[in-house]
């Protein structure tokens, strides 16, 4: 019999693209499960070293499996990622019994280590964790940004970007196995293609992804607010399969924070770009991430941006408190903001958030959204519409009434209800 081997992925989406590159590497020697509780053979746990929570989270993971080992449970632990990228040292030093420490850009040591030769043949192979009707893909690595809080490219390195072909051979792939969502990925999406075609090339490769058969919807994670590339936009209004989402990570609007953190961007220019962004893509769902108590936040900044965020009304949006990282700018600045304001500060943007989540989803009442399905739970279907992105967004709850509704198929659905963070609809 096959040994089995468990992958246990934690952190991003990013993570998890990996992952299910080595789990198609191993799936011919190897029986694979995912995240699974069920015993193995063999553990590889895919670590995230991003932020404090992140970093103990990995390392619980890790003297579990290393508890398990020695329980005779389990026979060997590997780890991979980007904890073991940025510690491999001090993890080879605190945790004996771990039988492989690998970094992000490993992968063949990693497939090397557990018996079996790296098949280069396999590219853009992929074992999907996600449901079978969404993907995400990984269009660079890497990031030539330098955010004084960010430990990013000091762990997965530069900006690296993926050749056009690969990218498009993946979505083929991934799109004749009954993928119809693509979400795009990177540090960065506008960084696209500067480094292997001297100019940003994202909306030419938002085309060719476009013309597969297959494809249904597009989807825009990670973009960097400063030299924003606008002609994005004429895209993303003229192209019927990429979704009016977009995902831009703000941290702040404080001109002095912003400043220190090294966006390069200053809170006018930011605001000028979302006014533009919202002209020029009318509808379109704003989704953003902050961060509260960056060293020498006062009251006033914090002020500053709860207006902000009242004023602008973000679609979406999640809150980071700060955590002072290894080797970053921002780690030689003291640390002033207790834990404590942290968070308070973080449940009042949230709590805001919700109201205005709350009244943004009233608007969407007794329209006809196109839905796609993503699971059933108890006697009701759980759905998306093109506003909202996989596990982090607002869903659509359709009750079971016996029509025959596919995992995956996209449907015509009348809002009949919201509330917070959801809405409810019927098939129409």
């Amino acid at each position: 019999m096959k040994k089995k081997v468990n992958i246990v992925t934690l952190g991003c989406s990013k993570n998890l693209v990996d992952s299910e590159v080595l789990m198609s590497q191993l799936k011919g020697d190897y029986t694979i499960i995912h995240d699974s509780d069920e015993q193995s053979d063999i553990v590889v746990i895919n670590t995230c070293g991003f932020i404090n929570d992140a970093k103990e989270e990995s390392i619980d993971t890790i003297l579990r499996a290393v508890e398990a080992k020695a329980d005779g449970l389990v026979e060997k632990v590997i780890v991979t990622g980007c904890l073991s990228q940025r510690y491999k040292e001090e993890l080879t030093d605190e945790i004996k019994d771990i039988d492989g420490i690998f970094g992000v850009n490993e992968l063949p040591e990693v497939i090397e280590s557990l018996g079996i030769d790296y098949k280069h043949d396999l590219l853009g192979e992929r074992v999907l964790t996600t449901p079978g009707h969404y993907a995400y893909i990984k269009i660079s690595e890497g990031c030539n940004r330098n955010c004084s809080f960010c430990a990013i490219p000091l762990i997965r390195g530069s900006h690296i970007s993926k050749p056009k072909e690969d990218i498009i051979k993946e979505v083929e792939l991934l799109a004749a196995k009954g993928v119809k969502e693509f979400i795009l990925i990177a540090q960065d999406l506008t960084w696209y293609g500067i480094d292997l075609y001297n100019k940003r090339e994202l909306p030419d490769l938002i085309k060719r992804i476009s013309e597969v058969d297959g494809v249904e919807w597009i989807r825009l994670h990670y973009t960097y607010p400063t030299n924003f590339p606008t002609g994005l936009l004429k895209v993303m209004r003229d192209n019927p399969k990429v979704c009016s989402y977009l995902d831009m990570p703000l941290q702040h609007i404080s001109r002095r924070i912003l400043r220190s953190m090294r966006r390069g961007v200053g809170g006018e220019k930011t605001e000028a770009l979302i006014n533009i962004i919202k002209s020029r893509v009318p509808g379109v769902a704003l989704r953003t991430t902050l961060i509260v108590g960056y060293p020498g936040e006062t009251d006033e900044e914090f002020k500053e941006l709860m207006d902000f965020v009242r004023r602008t009304r973000f679609d979406r949006l999640g809150v980071f408190t700060y955590s002072p990282e290894e080797d970053t700018a921002a780690f030689k600045l003291e640390d002033n903001v207790s834990q404590k304001t942290k968070d308070n500060r973080r449940d009042q943007i949230m709590m805001l958030q919700q109201e205005i989540s709350y009244e943004a989803n009233k608007r969407f009442v007794g329209r006809n959204l196109k839905v796609i399905i993503d699971r059933k739970e108890g006697d009701n279907y759980i759905g998306r519409t093109e506003y909202d992105s996989p596990e982090v967004d607002n869903e659509v709850i359709i009750a079971d009434q016996g029509n025959n509704i596919n995992i995956g198929g996209f449907y015509n659905v009348k809002i009949i209800d919201s509330d917070f963070f959801d809405l409810k609809g019927e098939i129409s």
